[in-house]
């Protein structure tokens, strides 16, 4: 009598691969309730930033100094006040609202230039291998052996804080993320079946990269690209804090908890809402990008179409078994 060790599968339920791949992603979302809500939360942070500021005008700006931190949660003054006011009188939800869309005016062209850039060399990279992967694997490592923001701190102390510097020093950082992982994929891919049919009836390396590895790779980049957007946000976020990020006259809600922060035991909703702010969207676009890494897996796929507490117990263990 021995013990043994039984390989890991995963075994879906009879039906289910064929029924749940059939579905488009929209369906599959709805059926995953938290995964749902945290879209909702996402989405109507990006409507804010697109079109919030034009709804309150100059509220974020206006100063009424008898009107200095007023306590939230009353209509009085009317609904622009109703999560209160800061020190010099002005809306907080209206701050709330423009600085919603200076946060993403830096997160978004930050983690786009850092995927775009990243992902083709590591692609490129990947593919061709030899010397170009070696080049391109070194500079990776050079950029990754500063913290990002260490580096991010050091630059703008250096240059002045403004979004465009910001948003220049975290996609630069951010880089050898998309490159190490398009890397990975490309080298693997380059020697498959398909990528070898298409090498032999002469497609030019560049076509192949662009018409059979990026789209095998793309799902794998969306969900490190959603990931990198929380980290963004609060990388953003923290050097604000610091005072070498966003800049008055412009806020961000970094900026509005570092001016929140003296006042936290009289006014403390200075602070608290900006910080709540960032914590949803950080925590939306985390559960979201799990959601996105099963939904664009067929692998995986299945999965989503069972019951929360099912797809728990779905979880691949090892089994012991007797011989």
């Amino acid at each position: 009598m021995s013990a043994t060790l039984e390989s890991r599968t995963e075994t879906p339920v009879e039906g289910e691969p064929a029924r749940t791949s059939s579905l488009p992603l929209w369906r599959l979302l709805l059926r995953d309730r938290v995964a749902t809500a945290a879209a909702v939360v996402l989405t109507l942070v990006l409507l804010t930033a697109a079109i919030g500021p034009m709804l309150v005008g100059d509220a974020a700006n206006r100063i009424d100094l008898a009107r200095g931190r007023q306590a939230p949660f009353s209509l009085e003054s009317g609904w622009l006040d109703v999560l209160g006011t800061d020190l010099l009188g002005r809306s907080l939800l209206a701050r709330l609202v423009v600085a919603a869309r200076t946060t993403i005016l830096v997160a978004v062209p930050a983690v786009l230039v850092a995927a775009v850039i990243g992902s083709a060399i590591g692609m490129w990279a990947g593919y061709h291998r030899g010397r170009r992967e070696t080049i391109a694997m070194r500079v990776a490592d050079v950029i990754l052996s500063f913290p990002s923001l260490l580096l991010a701190v050091v630059v703008l102390y250096v240059f002045s804080p403004s979004a465009a510097n910001i948003v220049l020093v975290l996609a630069i950082t951010r880089i050898p993320i998309y490159l190490r992982t398009a890397r990975a994929e490309a080298a693997e891919l380059q020697s498959r079946t398909f990528v070898d049919a298409a090498r032999t009836f002469g497609t030019p390396s560049g076509a192949i990269i662009r018409r059979h590895v990026l789209p095998v790779i793309l799902p794998t980049l969306l969900t490190v690209a959603t990931l990198e957007f929380c980290f963004v946000i609060l990388a953003e976020s923290s050097l604000s804090f610091l005072g070498i990020g966003i800049q008055p006259p412009d806020v961000s809600w970094g900026l509005m908890v570092s001016q929140g922060r003296a006042y936290l035991q009289t006014a403390w909703w200075l602070s608290f809402f900006p910080g709540l702010a960032i914590v949803l969207t950080t925590v939306s676009a985390s559960i979201l990008a799990a959601w996105v890494r099963l939904a664009t897996d067929p692998a995986q796929r299945w999965r989503l179409a069972l019951p929360r507490s099912a797809r728990r117990r779905s979880v691949p263990q090892i089994k012991e078994s007797t011989t």
